[in-house]
């Protein structure tokens, strides 16, 4: 997902679908305005079977805004799910496909904003039942998708390599012909067992993963070209990227290894095209000089990024030239919000824009996320998915292709707190960790624990980051606060701006987990921080600097700050000394309202100049903070991280509990 570079200068060390229904949650954020809303789910679901399939009716949900599309039409993994849309009937009968496990039918209503929970036949069939009615031409293929892995490999809150390898393969021997992909972010911005040895622990997971194919996003590129490199090959699956030109990609490749604008993948006798793109914010969201290389003429050149659909449907037009019979886009763009009955983001935009694709995935916004495009004379149904960060879920998403079309696709978002009650049709629970994944984890973390295990401090309690939108990506929040007001004290300057996107994980980490079990990490009262959670939080190795701005200057920053894909944004400031005030309802460029000294004392837009210290990823222009900080005065200090630990061991020594702050109104969003 969104946010910083790395320049790393710190350097410690070196079936049935009855039970699915019940788990599966959608996660869809309530709509902003009253009167829209996720559809209810229908009711009065039958089933019997009929002679060419399954038959199911249902009672059609109660109107809702925005309108109800259609209904999916489902029976979980190795089922053909199909689309039904409103204005048609409330009677379908479900292709069955050879070898498709037992199950029970479900019908969920869709609109702009997502899925309506599953509503569950009374009747449930077994395999034998239904290898009676199997649809000669009917073919179904299984998609499990995940992004924004960011290294989270450790088993804990989220399902870490050893759950994701035996839930995939459990989910694999359910629907053989399965097919498993990122949307990118698999590494950068992750806990110390990956960040600490070069990421290679997350792609080694990810091997073992059987992941068929990955796009980029933006924090692969958080190191430069010759690591990128090094990802490659270390990777047992195939990079895919659409929208980088040719030159670009030429340079994306180790030894015989190279990255693809599609590639296909035969499985099952399908045979499944695979395209993807990357955000063109990574531009300025890395360092200066990640994305620099030598071209072929010996002159320097910088990888560029297409932010339009143009490669994409060229990649689609080509992969079905070359046989794919369905193609399937990975794009590290996200869902920002539901409001005003229309689902928001530059995912959602580009997916209007995408053409030919079956599934089409996002990224990037940590969100979860899914919808269908409802088909219209000349196209097919088009399933919208998108998962959240650090591995706490992902999709299992089916593909019903029936005489050569597309006639549906169903999404369950499987969730790491459900994994006791999985159910794929074949094993109903799956809560053994895959014993040589949990080998490669045990293998990092050893090398680790004597050195990140190291308690620095206790706190008052949870510092929060994430949710809907996310806190420090949306407003003040108390880690953002905590930063911009001891780098104010420190190096004495008039202000403080940080980036909310710096903020990688709660504090304690939910993603660290320490091997001292004695250290106090839950409850009401103190709680022990270690080294590890400080690495986790601030990952990316950024050093702070001092500067100067003007007001004009300021308040250029701030709108860059409140601007971008708000409420989404990494680059969203988190602030000491002086407060601001924005609409978001208002255009780009024009939406800070107010800018004050903490006294209420107005900061004017003039040539007033001021104090400041920040981190030298943005005095560089990163987040988009171009050219309003002033690199040329620029004195560059130690390592954020460096600063935070300290602080922490300060209160340590001195007794001291280091609490939370408040939330004081020194960003207040208005309109």
């Amino acid at each position: 997902m969104k946010k910083t570079l790395i320049s790393r200068k710190f350097t410690g060390f070196g079936a049935l679908a009855t039970a699915v229904a019940v788990l599966v949650s959608l996660l869809i954020p309530s709509a902003h305005a009253a009167t829209y809303s996720l559809p209810g789910a229908p009711t009065n679901v039958t089933s019997y079977l009929g002679a060419k399939g399954v038959v199911v009716k249902w009672t059609p949900s109660d109107s809702v805004a925005p309108s109800i599309t259609g209904y999916v039409i489902s029976a979980g993994a190795g089922s053909c799910p199909i689309f039904v849309p409103a204005s048609n009937h409330s009677t379908i009968t479900m292709p069955v496909v050879a070898g498709q496990p037992g199950g029970t039918p479900t019908v969920q209503a869709v609109n702009a904003y997502g899925f309506s929970k599953p509503a569950a036949s009374k009747s449930t069939y077994t395999a034998a039942q239904l290898a009676t009615v199997v649809s000669g031409l009917a073919k179904s293929v299984q998609v499990l998708q995940f992004s924004d892995l960011h290294g989270a490999i450790e088993v804990g809150s989220s399902f870490g390599a050893p759950l994701l390898v035996s839930n995939f393969e459990a989910d694999r021997k359910a629907a053989a012909t399965t097919i498993t992909v990122s949307s990118g972010d698999n590494i950068g911005a992750a806990p110390p067992i990956s960040t600490e040895f070069e990421e290679m622990p997350t792609i080694e997971s990810m091997n073992l993963m059987k992941v068929d194919a990955s796009t980029f996003g933006n924090h692969e590129h958080d190191r430069n070209l010759a690591h990128v490199q090094k990802v490659i090959g270390a990777s047992d699956f195939q990079w895919v990227v659409s929208n980088y030109p040719a030159s670009s990609m030429a340079v994306l490749k180790s030894g015989a290894k190279q990255t693809k604008s599609y590639t296909i993948i035969d499985r099952g006798g399908i045979k499944v095209g695979i395209v993807g793109s990357n955000t063109p914010e990574t531009i300025e969201q890395v360092f200066p000089g990640n994305l620099d290389y030598i071209d072929a003429n010996g002159k320097k050149a910088t990888i560029e990024i297409d932010p339009g659909v143009v490669g994409i449907n060229k990649a689609i037009v080509e992969a079905k030239a070359a046989g794919a019979e369905i193609v399937i886009a990975v794009i590290h763009q996200g869902w920002l919000e539901n409001a005003d009955g229309v689902a928001k983001g530059l995912y959602n935009s580009l997916a209007s824009q995408i053409k030919g694709a079956a599934v089409i995935y996002g990224g990037h916004s940590h969100q979860t996320f899914s919808t269908i495009i409802p088909p219209t004379s000349r196209t097919a149904p088009v399933l919208l998915g998108e998962v959240r960060n650090a591995g706490v879920e992902y999709t299992r998403s089916q593909i019903c292709i029936n005489n050569g079309k597309v006639v549906g696709v169903s999404l369950q978002n499987v969730l790491k707190a459900a994994t006791p009650t999985i159910n794929t049709g074949v094993v109903s629970t799956v809560t053994t960790q895959d014993a040589t994944a949990a080998a490669l984890v045990k293998k990092y973390k050893d090398q680790l624990t004597g050195k990140l295990d190291v308690k620095i401090g206790s706190v008052s309690g949870v510092f929060p980051r994430g949710g809907t939108p996310a806190v420090e990506r949306s407003g003040e929040n108390p880690m953002g606060i905590y930063i911009a007001d001891l780098l104010r004290a420190k190096y004495k300057t008039d202000f403080a701006l940080s980036n909310g996107g710096g903020i990688r994980d709660t504090f304690p980490a939910k993603t660290y987990i320490p091997a001292d079990t004695k250290l106090v990490r839950t409850g009401t009262g103190a709680l022990d921080v270690t080294l590890g959670d400080a690495l986790t939080v601030y990952p990316f190795g950024n050093q702070v600097a001092t500067t100067v701005v003007t007001g004009a200057n300021l308040w250029a920053a701030l709108e860059n700050g409140v601007g971008g894909n708000y409420p989404g944004d990494g680059r969203f400031p988190q602030v000491s000394g002086f407060k601001f005030s924005f609409d978001a309802s208002k255009p780009l460029g024009s939406r800070i309202v107010s800018v004050t000294k903490n006294d209420g004392t107005p900061i004017a837009k003039d040539s007033t100049v001021y104090t400041l210290t920040t981190l030298d990823y943005i005095i560089y222009g990163g987040d988009g903070y171009v050219n309003v900080f002033s690199p040329a005065q620029a004195k560059v200090f130690g390592a954020l991280l460096d600063v935070f630990v300290d602080a922490l061991k300060a209160d340590m020594a001195a007794g001291k509990v280091t609490q939370v702050p408040a939330l004081d109104g020194r960003v207040k969003k208005v309109g």
